[in-house]
């Protein structure tokens, strides 16, 4: 079970989710198809499935060239959303086999950014690799993306009734290189605290260097990001709201204005 990184467009990441063995692999939101299948055939892979988190053209507008260039290929999409080029529509919970059944693929609904948006968690069948999470523009390191379509209700169900209960050795593999950005933020929020700090000269590092800031897992998730905080009572304290789901709105509006 392993994961490419092929970055594309001004600031997306798409992946490749692989079978080392099968090679069979799935392309998760892969907005420029060349790019995406020029990287799977330098390491051999066969593109049998598309898992499309939502419905910006963003991570969805390659869709329908996925289909024509790969004949047969499924296209996973939430069923709460417009998905071009859908095949395979999922709801919360749905799960299937991927990778010569070496890896489940469980579809979670996570509205906010989008109604219909769905983030993909992966676990290895036989227990030997940390799950797998691609979050779309529903999380992000250090972050989280914008209520498009949602309210702040919804993000907070998304992120801490569902992203914050799985596994905290989860990886998390976002659909944009926005940390630094979220980094400043989340320390203007929380300016003394040290896994920001430490978080932030990290990505600075990385990013010096071009490389990506994921994936991140859940259990650092839980330490810097703001919008996975908003239940703790420093957060509330600095924005002055009681109830997560206010704190959430809270935060998300002065992100906006940052």
């Amino acid at each position: 079970m392993k994961v490419m990184i092929v970055p594309v467009l001004q600031d997306n990441y798409a992946y490749l989710l692989y079978d080392e063995q099968s090679k069979e692999a799935a392309a998760v939101d892969p907005a420029d198809p060349t790019l995406v299948m020029n990287a799977a055939k330098h390491k051999g892979l066969s593109v049998v499935a598309v898992l499309t988190t939502h419905h910006h053209r963003d991570h969805a507008g390659g869709n329908e060239e996925m289909k024509r260039v790969v004949p047969g290929v499924r296209v996973y999409g939430g069923s709460k959303d417009a998905i071009p080029a859908c095949t395979n529509e999922l709801k919360h919970g749905d799960s299937f086999q991927f990778g010569d059944e070496t890896m489940t693929i469980k579809a979670l609904h996570t509205p906010g950014h989008t109604n219909g948006h769905i983030c993909y968690f992966v676990t290895a069948n036989n227990g030997q690799h940390d799950p797998i999470l691609f979050t779309g523009d529903c999380l992000f390191v250090g972050g989280c993306g914008r209520f498009f379509e949602g309210t702040p209700a919804d993000m907070y169900y998304s992120l801490c009734r569902v992203i914050k209960m799985l596994p905290p050795a989860t990886k998390v593999y976002c659909g944009h290189e926005y940390t630094v950005k979220n980094l400043k933020f989340a320390l203007y929020l929380e300016p003394s605290n040290p896994a920001a700090q430490e978080k932030m000269e990290w990505a600075m590092e990385r990013r010096r260097n071009r490389l990506p800031t994921v994936p991140s897992t859940l259990a650092q998730e839980l330490t810097y990001n703001p919008f996975m905080r908003v239940e703790l009572p420093g957060m509330q304290t600095v924005t002055g709201r009681e109830a997560p789901e206010d704190v959430m709105g809270e935060i998300r509006a002065r992100k906006d204005a940052f």
